[in-house]
């Protein structure tokens, strides 16, 4: 009987599915200072993580009956895929699941930002005798639709972000090392399905021309920062920039010198730097919206990922 221990939990359409299908799964979270001993003295066949539990070299070499590393989720920055890899480990994510979560946060942050939500939000609970004062502060909201997004990166989730941006309206430009096209799909329910192509432009043309700029780009924390002050020149001035990436995606000290000058007018933020504990002179800026790390954290979401999780698992322990 294969052992898995699901250190940062799993979804429980997830684990009933592996136990129906004779897994022993433990959910109890085992510190990572103790994690190699847990592991070694359960003999655990399998170990799943979200973004709470690194996996290590030392790990990896200390732990000889780990057969599969599971990510729950996506984002395997703390995991040591190709390591992991060589040493004979199979390594599985979920990143389709969470893609349609993480473009519906893109838009939380644009709505929010464009009708100064999160900021009024936050002045009426703290000054509710001053309703009229803010009933007039928050008068000139914006539309989404007419506007122009500008999407970096097409993959999964920019497509995702795309067939919301088409719905509302709004014009859409792209732009992929990678990719030079798509067809977009989209699904209207009772009608037929409407297929739209998208061809991708250079990254000077999306920063030019979009009034709003989400970035989707795939990312390490060993490379350079790829929105640094050169391509925050090209933006729009005034443009709004969303990031539901990666923290290092962004240079933090250009972003927050745009948006103290308003060359940046606001920015949508759900991932940081130094996370746990982003920087204050960023996160504390009037026009800055936060969320902390919640991209593909909805009910739904966490339920698709693991219930697509444990049936790769178990497909994976039947052929060996």
């Amino acid at each position: 009987m294969m052992k898995i221990l699901a250190n940062d939990g799993l979804g429980s359409a997830g684990s009933e599915t592996l136990r129906n299908a004779g897994f022993t799964l433990v959910t109890e979270k085992v510190e990572q200072e103790n994690l190699i001993d847990e592991i070694n003295k359960n003999k655990y066949d399998a170990l799943l993580v979200r973004s709470a539990t690194n996996i290590t070299k030392e790990l990896i070499d200390s732990c000889k009956s780990i057969k599969l590393i599971a990510r729950v989720g996506t984002g395997m920055d703390h995991i040591q895929v190709e390591y992991a890899m060589e040493k004979g480990i199979k390594v599985l994510s979920t990143p389709l699941e969470s893609s349609p979560a993480v473009a519906e946060l893109v838009f939380a942050h644009l709505f929010s930002i464009n009708r100064r939500l999160f900021d009024s939000n936050r002045n009426l609970h703290r000054n509710i005798n001053d309703f009229k004062i803010f009933k007039k502060r928050y008068k000139d909201g914006t539309e989404l639709n007419g506007k122009t997004i500008g999407i970096m990166g097409f993959g999964r989730i920019g497509q995702e972000v795309a067939k919301r941006a088409l719905g509302l309206g709004m014009n859409v430009l792209a732009y992929d090392k990678f990719i030079d096209d798509v067809t977009i799909k989209l699904l209207i329910p009772n009608l037929k399905p409407i297929f739209i192509s998208i061809e991708t432009k250079s990254l000077e043309i999306v920063l030019k021309n979009s009034d709003f700029i989400t970035l989707h780009l795939p990312f390490s924390f060993n490379q350079k920062s790829i929105i640094t002050k050169n391509e925050i020149n090209m933006m729009k001035e005034g443009a709004i920039l969303i990031n539901a990436s990666k923290g290092g995606v962004i240079d933090e000290d250009d972003l927050i010198e745009a948006l103290k000058s308003g060359k940046i007018s606001h920015a949508g933020l759900d991932v940081f730097c130094d996370e746990p504990h982003p920087r204050k002179d960023l996160i504390e800026l009037e026009n800055v919206s936060i969320t902390p790390h919640v991209g593909g954290a909805t009910i739904e979401a966490q339920e698709r990922i693991s219930i697509t999780l444990s049936e790769q698992i178990i497909m994976f322990f039947n052929k060996i």
